[in-house]
């Protein structure tokens, strides 16, 4: 059994999932708190806990020429501004040591990035903040691999962490998810959140950017829910035709209440 651990006012391992939810990328201050005010109203009516997320560098796009953020330092002022305005935890990716120490002093859950989820540097520099710690599972690692990366947290001294399930490579351009894995991680005593949204993501797929089936997001999010997790993640956006980055994988706002509600449901229903 994993021990329980808060991030701010939301709890990992008790009887109701944590919601991480926002958009993709800061496209804008403007932009990213209007959508953080919409979420807050959102999980307020439904009753649910929630974490904010949004990136403040996309640092893996397809293409050189595709829009990655506002930066670090405008990036975790902005986050934290919506933390202190909404009372709400938030998180996003870091890419290297040096960025985990800076966010450390704005962000409430450190995110390492799939691909970057067994790197060591990383993974220390993240745990010795002592902030909690979100490692994406690479999309080349077996469920049970998540051991060797606990082994390495525990080390540095982090206590408070959460695995999260984004797909398996399957071929090329395309990810499989495969429920077994929240199964197997959560048996293996750790905490494991599903990414709804990356794992319907076709990397690439789209030549120059990645592509996906974002109308395939609520469909895993509800079997994810019945399998058993800790936490489910989406990424959403006012109009995801337009956004900035992972537009085909996200889900409308417009639409969030109500799948929010039905996993809602299914928990209660599988508790």
């Amino acid at each position: 059994m994993a021990r329980q651990f808060e991030v701010g006012n939301t709890r990992f391992g008790g009887d109701r999932p944590v919601f991480v939810l926002g958009p993709c990328v800061i496209e804008s201050e403007q932009f990213v708190f209007q959508i953080a005010r919409d979420l807050k109203e959102i999980c307020a009516s439904l009753g649910i806990s929630w974490i904010f997320k949004a990136s403040y560098d996309k640092a893996n796009r397809t293409s050189n020429k595709s829009f990655r953020g506002v930066g670090l330092k405008s990036g975790c002022q902005i986050l934290r501004g919506i933390a202190r305005e909404l009372d709400v935890p938030v998180t996003t990716d870091v890419h290297s040591a040096q960025e985990a120490e800076y966010a450390s002093e704005f962000i409430d859950l450190l995110q390492i990035p799939a691909f970057l989820s067994r790197q060591t540097d990383l993974l220390r520099a993240a745990a010795e903040t002592g902030r909690a710690v979100n490692v994406k599972k690479g999309q080349f690692l077996a469920p049970w691999d998540v051991q060797n990366i606990a082994e390495k947290l525990e080390t540095f001294g982090c206590r408070q962490y959460v695995f999260t399930e984004r797909g398996v490579t399957f071929g090329y351009n395309n990810l499989v998810a495969d429920m077994r894995s929240l199964y197997w991680i959560r048996k293996l005593g750790y905490h494991v959140i599903f990414d709804a949204t990356h794992s319907v993501q076709r990397p690439g797929g789209a030549g120059s950017s990645s592509g996906g089936d974002g109308e395939l997001a609520p469909v895993l999010a509800r079997a994810a829910v019945a399998a058993g997790c800790d936490g489910i993640f989406i990424e959403t956006h006012h109009n995801p035709a337009v956004a900035l980055s992972d537009g085909p994988t996200q889900i409308p706002l417009r639409d969030l209440p109500g799948l929010l509600s039905q996993l809602k449901r299914i928990n209660e229903i599988v508790r």
